[in-house]
Order: C-alpha cells, then structure tokens, then sequence
C-alpha cells in the first residue's frame, strides 16, 4: 500500500499537503491530529465517534465519498457553520481512491 497525497486548509487559512497511509485503517481527523494542523482540544474532541462536529471540514474536490450515515447527519444537523459540502472528517477513512482530496476545516464552533 502506499500513501496517498491530501491537500488540507487549516483554520487561519494556510494550505498543507500531507501524506496519508492508507494501511493504517486512519480517518481524515487522525491524519488532521498527527499532524497537529489544529490546536490539540480542538478537533476529534468526542474520539472520532460522530458525536461533536469538532473535524467538521468542508470537501473541496470531486472525489466520490461513502454516503453519509445517520449519525454525521444527525451531528451535522446540530453544528455551527454547516454547508453543503460539509463533512466530519472522522467519518472519512483514507483509502486509495482519495489520493488528491482536498478539505477545508470549519471554524471552531
């Protein structure tokens, strides 16, 4: 397996393009953490389990992602700052197929 390339805009705007294994079983919110583009606290505060909006992230790229379950849709209901393009990035597993996907963090709530 190989690692995949993600282009990730942070919260003050500063573009970084990181690599991401795709042999780790990783969400878009551990690859956000380990590399500590948002302020430790503030992003997979609830661990990754649909249950804060914290990685919410807006998709900038046409990739084809799973369709939402009922649990990103019903936190998406609740979050600040929500758009049509928004996601939690804890709900996005890396895989190969997402090579170049490019998101945008959403302001902390």
């Amino acid at each position: 397996m190989q690692d995949i390339k993600i282009t990730i805009i942070d919260r003050e705007g500063k573009t970084h393009i990181v690599d991401a294994p795709t042999d780790m079983n990783m969400n878009l919110m551990e690859v956000i953490r380990s590399y500590e583009l948002a302020p430790e606290g503030t992003i997979g505060v609830c661990g990754g389990m649909a249950m804060c909006a914290s990685c919410q992230c807006y998709v900038q790229s046409d990739h084809e992602l799973p369709e939402m379950s009922y649990d990103e849709d019903l936190m998406l209901a609740e979050a600040f700052h929500v758009k049509d393009n928004s996601r939690l990035g804890c709900q996005i597993h890396i895989h190969s197929e997402l090579d170049g996907l490019k998101v945008e963090l959403a302001p902390e709530s």
